[in-house]
């Protein structure tokens, strides 16, 4: 019986390690197919920033090279990373585009994230705003 207990008190730490799940993680820049293939050659270093966002990366060194990093790791598997690499000439235009990106659209992330009965905060008030009708106190008025 001792035994048993001394068992499960060493098994309850791993519990809390992620030795059960590991939840995907993604960090940095992530863009869809239609972003990207929005960028031209000839845009200039603000329609590139409206259309982008700001990179994660500006060397004070080189500023004709942007890089938009970005990682992915899904369960354990192994981490992938992307970069985007964004060349200006003198003149602040864009001249050439670099390297890679994660093809996935951000709404489908979004949807595999449901499969595992995710909430996102957003998603948790529109239902309680749809419960709040239904019961007939929707107005907030004291």
């Amino acid at each position: 019986m001792r035994l048993r207990w001394i068992a499960l008190l060493a098994l309850i730490p791993l519990t809390g390690c992620g030795v059960i799940y590991k939840v995907d993680a993604q960090q940095g820049n992530l863009f869809d197919k239609n972003t990207v293939d929005a960028l031209k050659p000839g845009m200039s270093k603000r329609q590139v920033l409206l259309v982008m966002g700001s990179p994660s990366v500006v060397s004070p060194f080189d500023q004709s090279r942007w890089d938009y990093v970005s990682t992915m790791r899904r369960g354990r598997g192994k981490m992938e990373r992307k970069d985007l690499t964004l060349y200006f000439d003198k003149s602040d235009v864009l001249a050439k585009i670099d390297g890679d990106y994660f093809p996935e659209d951000p709404e489908q992330l979004v949807k595999d994230a449901r499969k595992y009965k995710r909430e996102y905060p957003d998603e948790k008030r529109a239902e309680d705003d749809k419960k709040k009708k239904k019961r007939g106190g929707g107005d907030d008025q004291g």
